[in-house]
């Protein structure tokens, strides 16, 4: 079998949508699938004409075409596809896209469920959401989530030595994107508050600026409780996640969340919101009372001061986190592929 994926996804790093990608590939390929890689270009306009193209010329390779990060052709596919659609930021989080972008963004997600034979999603959550704000039926989407490499976050590692010499012995961390959805801006001034900054824990965080990152960093830029080490290598993100003290992530939507999951295979304590999929994600992580930066910090000093929970949490979140498998995530999209193809 031959399986074509959006290659803008494959090769750019783009947070979870790329984790997903990639590892979909990987396991499909060592299930002895091709996975080829459809053609895109430096502007999203051209990369939705050559990713139609592909999808609608005859004689084009593949045996099925799966879109995976919500959006896909502009017209049917004269092979059999699938679109992943990782949920509606927006239904719950207003604000996380400009109003043009999201525009934009709901009009190509509408056309990717249009011209596509099957919708996916990675969580119950998105499964509501995509139905609810695109009007299908729920019960038409296959849910598959997502899984976690066990053995690479508990294997331990070691900080690159550029690193090592910014990492304090205590800290909480943050690992993500810095834009608005995430609500690092209400993370840093939580830090900031005299609650926080008596426990004598800095907050690190380890990510790149998406957009709508300008009132993050400028707010980072003024307190001494907050550091920005910026885009880290995944043995340095697997290391900090394996030091910190805890590990924070106060999102406001995600359509599944990754990071809370990897942090807790790789046995850290995670204080985190229940937001979209983390409700069925974060499992036995401390779950922040609100969203807003006196909530936020409420909540991190409790954790922070719960000293049996810290102690259980080292051994209950990797049992938590070692109930996700990409094996069966693989297994079920593969199962997808075939009814497809016929």
């Amino acid at each position: 079998m031959r399986v074509l994926m959006p290659g803008r996804i494959l090769d750019r790093h783009v947070g979870g949508n790329t984790t997903y990608a990639r590892r979909l590939a990987d396991g499909l390929a060592a299930e002895g699938v091709t996975v080829d890689r459809m053609p895109y270009g430096r502007h999203p306009l051209l990369t939705a004409y050559q990713e139609t193209r592909t999808a609608t010329a005859a004689g084009e390779p593949g045996d099925v075409l799966h879109y995976t990060a919500d959006t896909g052709p502009l017209r049917d596919t004269v092979r059999p596809s699938a679109v992943t659609v990782h949920g509606v930021a927006s239904r719950w989080a207003p604000g996380v896209r400009s109003p043009l972008a999201e525009r934009i963004w709901r009009g190509r997600v509408a056309q990717a469920i249009r011209h596509c034979d099957r919708v996916l999603t990675v969580s119950q959550a998105g499964a509501r959401d995509v139905a609810a704000v695109f009007g299908i039926p729920e019960e038409s989407i296959t849910v598959i989530p997502h899984g976690i490499d066990h053995a690479r976050f508990a294997t331990p590692e070691v900080l690159s030595p550029e690193l090592a010499e910014r990492v304090p012995e205590r800290f909480a961390l943050y690992v993500g994107n810095i834009e608005p959805r995430k609500n690092i801006a209400d993370l840093v001034r939580a830090f900031d508050r005299p609650e926080l900054r008596e426990l004598d824990l800095p907050l690190l965080i380890a990510g790149k600026p998406a957009w709508g990152f300008e009132e993050a960093l400028a707010l980072i830029e003024r307190t001494d409780t907050v550091h920005n080490l910026g885009f880290v290598s995944e043995s340095d993100k697997i290391a900090l996640m394996q030091r910190c003290t805890l590990f924070v992530f106060p999102s406001r939507y995600e359509g599944f969340g990754f990071p809370v999951l990897e942090a807790m295979a790789a046995g850290a304590p995670v204080v985190t919101s229940r937001e979209g999929a983390l409700a069925e994600v974060a499992g036995p992580a401390w779950e922040l009372p609100g969203l807003d930066p006196a909530a936020i910090a409420a909540g991190v000093r409790s954790a922070a001061l719960a000293q049996e929970w810290l102690t259980m949490s080292r051994s209950t979140g990797p049992q938590w986190a070692g109930t996700f498998h990409w094996e069966q995530s693989i297994a079920a999209h593969l199962a997808v592929y075939r009814e497809l193809a016929g």
